[in-house]
């Protein structure tokens, strides 16, 4: 058991955590939420006594074991079997297969254990360090963002691994569904506050909503009882009859301490730039065939006669096992690399933009977040390049931190930001969410079902392939195929291949009703999910639009005021006249603007509510 007591944490002006603690119970599998910046991995550190609190303690049993998943790479044996036995606690390495077991749960084949495990990519590597860790059975084991090098079937397995472990787990994760098919509890980063809940991640936030829209409607209504309190005071305080009741009046404004009003959370804001495009045919790939060993057989490539056609409004997401061609085929289709035979026409009119994690390195380190933007884009002005720096949380001076300075996750952001700012109707992304926090990935979600142009996506989080994907891309292990339809519907029809859970019964409630199996309940969660980015995406939209119109209009009233001011001076009095009027117009006009801003926010906020307490119900089901 894992007790947290009133710690406090900051760094430099920034406070992270202040006075708040959090309690993992025996058996409890956690899952960490916040945004990006917030303090997740600043708490795992402190846990696991890389850091430590400014005030408060964190305390557990003697002999309590805690194991952390390492993103730093450093080998001991010569081959993979042997080094994740070295995870293996010392009364127990003699029993090698159960290394063997997790090796192959986590994408590792019988030859790939005898390799040396320097030669594998950085992605096995960690799996590598993963394997390690789980192989150790810890009291408590901490895993910080396990799934960004794993695919599908990886994750559906660990997910299966985490769900019988008998001891504690405590998860941070991007992958909205991978998190709530393990965990028994969440608790939250929130105000500099750790919140703690049973169920998953879509009751936390309805919780969280819920308790801010409550804190603020009593802070409203305090605010109205004082100023009528105050008013009271004001004008019977000379009645010498009512001198009793004024002074208790004064005693109750002394006693309530007003409510701050809570300030607004950033976020990050996706908006993608759409360059109209009046083609039937945006790209056409004809009879590829590519691989990367040129010693490999002629009749076994990489990717071999491969054909697909992609239109202006396509969805497409090309899954499958890590290794089989996934990223090669993106960059085959973004003529990052040319096939050995067949071919990739574009057409003319087609404007497109690539995002994959080592693009980063193409960043210039001297540049500025600022000048990375506009030398991308030269034909943008500094304010727009401002302006994607605000909406990527680069805001104000950040905007000016070097390249050379910035963290992974920063410098995702900033190639992100060069998506945004460029004028596309043809985005390619390879893994695009590794690097953002659960609001983040559900704002790009919403972002991608917005713009009009067509989308190809490699990913492994299936949240993002229920809310987008209508054509797939498949790579199993007899090669690659085409599925026309939407992601539930390969599940129902195709489903992976070697899946323990492929034939799940169904489980049966002691009344003897059905009840909806573990598969079904991730793919119905996936839905609401789904559905709740296509019926937000709409009311986003709206409130964009208005936000611009809001802006564009201020514009206008600060040109009126000037004019006004000047008219003022020369005692103008038919231009002060008729300056009056339009200034008046113009602030009725913004007056109403944002009561239809307000209205549209407040519509979104429920309908969130609502699909959050769908997500709820189904929990109970």
């Amino acid at each position: 058991m894992l007790n947290i007591e009133s710690i406090s944490k900051g760094f430099g002006a920034q406070l992270l955590l202040d006075d708040t603690g959090l309690q993992i119970n025996p058996g409890e599998r956690v899952g960490l939420v916040g945004r990006n910046g917030h303090g997740k991995t600043t708490l795992l550190n402190m846990i696991a006594k890389t850091d430590h609190p400014d005030d408060g303690r964190i305390t557990y049993p003697a002999g309590y074991r805690i194991g952390v998943l390492s993103q730093k790479i450093s080998f001991e044996k010569n081959t993979v079997l042997d080094e994740a036995i070295l995870g293996l606690p010392e009364h127990e390495r003699d029993q090698s297969w159960k290394a063997e077991k997790i090796l192959a749960g986590l994408g590792f084949s019988q030859s790939d254990m005898k390799k040396d495990p320097r030669l594998f990519s950085g992605g096995f590597q960690v799996r590598l360090n993963l394997a390690k860790v789980l192989v150790s059975e810890p009291d408590l084991l901490i895993l910080d963002e396990p799934t960004n090098y794993l695919d599908i079937t990886s994750i559906r397995w660990i997910s299966q691994f985490l769900i019988s472990w008998p001891r504690e787990v405590l998860l941070v994760t991007h992958d909205r569904g991978f998190m709530d098919n393990v965990v028994t509890h969440i608790a939250g980063i929130h105000r500099q506050k750790i919140r703690k809940i049973k169920g998953d991640s879509g009751k936390y936030y309805f919780q969280v909503a819920q308790d801010e829209e409550i804190y603020e409607k009593t802070r409203l209504n305090e605010e109205k009882r004082k100023k009528e309190i105050e008013l009271f005071v004001t004008r019977f305080r000379a009645k010498a009859r009512l001198a009793n009741m004024v002074q208790s009046r004064l005693k109750t404004l002394e006693k309530n301490e007003s409510k701050d009003k809570l300030a607004q959370l950033k976020n990050l804001v996706f908006s993608f730039n759409y360059l109209p495009f009046a083609g039937k045919q945006v790209l056409t790939a004809e009879n590829l065939s590519f691989s990367w060993d040129k010693a490999t057989p002629p009749n076994t490539p990489l990717i071999q006669n491969f054909s697909l056609t992609i239109y202006p409004n396509d969805r497409i997401a090309i899954i499958g096992q890590n290794g089989k061609g996934k990223s090669t085929l993106l960059k085959l289709l973004n003529q990052n690399i040319q096939a050995e035979k067949g071919s990739v026409l574009v057409n003319p009119g087609v404007s497109k933009g690539y995002f994959e994690q080592t693009n980063v390195q193409s960043l210039n380190d001297n540049f500025t977040i600022e000048d990375e933007l506009i030398h991308s884009q030269p034909e943008f002005d500094r304010q727009a390049a401002r302006n994607i720096c605000g909406s990527m949380m680069f805001e104000k001076d950040a905007a000016l931190k070097k390249i050379s300075v910035l963290s992974g996750g920063e410098k995702s952001r900033v190639m992100l930001g060069k998506l945004l700012i460029s004028p596309l109707n043809l985005v390619l992304l390879d893994e695009p969410t590794n690097h953002l926090d659960i609001e983040a990935c559900d704002a790009f979600v919403e972002a991608l079902n917005y713009f009009e142009g067509a989308v190809i996506l490699v990913t492994h989080n299936e949240m993002f392939l229920h809310a987008l994907a209508t054509r797939l891309v498949i790579f199993k292990k007899d090669g690659i195929s085409v599925f026309e339809g939407t992601y539930a519907e390969f599940l129902e029809k195709e489903g992976w291949e070697d899946e323990t859970d492929a034939q799940e019964p169904m489980e049966t409630k002691k009344s003897g009703t059905a009840t909806l199996s573990k598969k079904q309940l991730r793919q119905k969660k996936s839905e609401i999910i789904a559905g709740r980015s296509k019926i937000i995406s709409p009311i986003q939209r709206v409130i964009t639009r208005i936000e611009d119109t809001i802006e564009e209009k201020e514009v206008q009233t600060q040109r009126v005021n000037d004019q006004l001011l000047t008219a003022s001076q020369e005692q103008d009095g038919p231009a002060i006249q008729t300056l009056s009027k339009q200034l008046a117009s113009l602030e009725k006009e913004v007056e109403s603007l944002f009561e239809e801003l307000e209205k549209q926010m407040d519509e979104m906020d429920n309908k969130k509510l609502s699909f959050d307490k769908e997500l709820n119900e189904l929990e109970r089901c």
